[in-house]
């Protein structure tokens, strides 16, 4: 009875840390979506995907996409993460702060590379700034002509898509 009580502890508390908006969680990068998600491995050995807070990297689909993933896969593939929840997007993806062994912010090297924008809404002047150094470079994505935000080709491929009858 008291494993089953200390148990049923064990998971309440793991959920709480989940739900509360600035939980920390330690764990480590197994797997990267695409140039701005991954998903962790904490310390429970819960499997977490984790959306980076004010970047938005280009799909895999679009021109630059496969590249912003390789980049991500190379700064946070298998390193030992801390992850800041800062909340949940509307579809209830968690979204946060990774930080790689602490202090590396993987945010900042897609952004002066080129590889991701700022959020679409309220971006962080810190991040706006690094984002706007890599255009005027003309780094990476911004070499193009007409450069389309990861959202705009989101709300784009929807449109294509069959309605559902």
């Amino acid at each position: 009875m008291k494993r089953v009580n200390l148990v049923g502890l064990f998971v309440l508390s793991a959920v709480c840390a989940l739900a509360n908006p600035n939980a920390e969680i330690s764990g480590k990068v197994v797997n990267v979506i695409d140039g701005n998600t991954v998903e962790i491995i904490s310390g429970d050995l819960e499997r977490i995907k984790i959306y980076f807070l004010g970047i938005d990297a280009p799909e895999l689909d679009q021109e630059y996409g496969d590249r912003a993933k390789k980049l991500m896969e190379k700064i946070t593939l298998n390193k030992n993460v801390v992850v800041q929840i800062t909340g949940k997007d509307r579809l209830g993806h968690r979204i946060g702060i990774i930080l790689i062994e602490g202090n590396v912010d993987p945010r900042l090297e897609m952004l002066k590379e080129g590889l991701a924008w700022t959020a679409e809404k309220n971006a962080i002047p810190e991040l706006e700034s690094l984002k706007e150094l890599a255009r005027a470079k003309n780094r990476r994505l911004w070499r193009q002509d007409y450069p389309v935000p990861p959202w705009v080709f989101r709300r784009q491929q929807t449109l294509f898509m069959p309605k559902a009858s």
